[in-house]
């Protein structure tokens, strides 16, 4: 059996009414839509509603959306992180200690803004290039949180 023996079931395919042909046939003179009207004339648009305002035209427009995949990040430049102690360790915690961020569990994302002259083992959950190289070069290492 291949696509071009399949037939549809008997009697389930009708042919199509030919509305306005003449009197003789039946379906002549108003061809099933009546007499006088809009509906008569013409066809209306499937959400015309008889000249009132359209549901379309009465919603408030949309305005861009949320992206509930979105990750936030708190950004903290380099230049804030001088005032910690040389050789010492920075996280989370410690940031929302100094007043830099305000909840320890927020995700940080260290900017490259500024210089840092003490050396530092830096954790966060994201970095941007220009401050991983600058810590680096400060003498200082950088520890993604996952």
């Amino acid at each position: 059996m291949g696509l071009h023996d399949l037939k549809p079931a008997a009697g389930s395919v009708r042919p199509r009414r030919r509305v306005g042909r003449g009197d003789g046939s039946g379906r002549g003179t108003y061809s099933t839509r009546g007499s006088k009207g809009q509906k008569q004339r013409t066809s209306i648009k499937p959400f015309f509603e008889g000249g009132q305002l359209p549901l379309v035209k009465r919603l408030p427009y949309m305005r861009g959306f949320n992206n509930k995949w979105r990750v936030e990040y708190v950004p903290v430049n380099v230049s804030r992180l001088d005032i910690f102690d040389a050789d010492s360790e920075v996280g989370p915690a410690e940031l929302a200690s100094a007043g830099i961020i305000t909840k320890p569990g927020e995700k940080i994302k260290i900017l490259g803004d500024g210089e840092i002259s003490t050396s530092l083992q830096v954790s966060a959950h994201g970095f941007s290039k220009a401050a991983r190289t600058k810590i680096e070069a400060a003498g200082g290492s950088v520890v993604v949180i996952e």
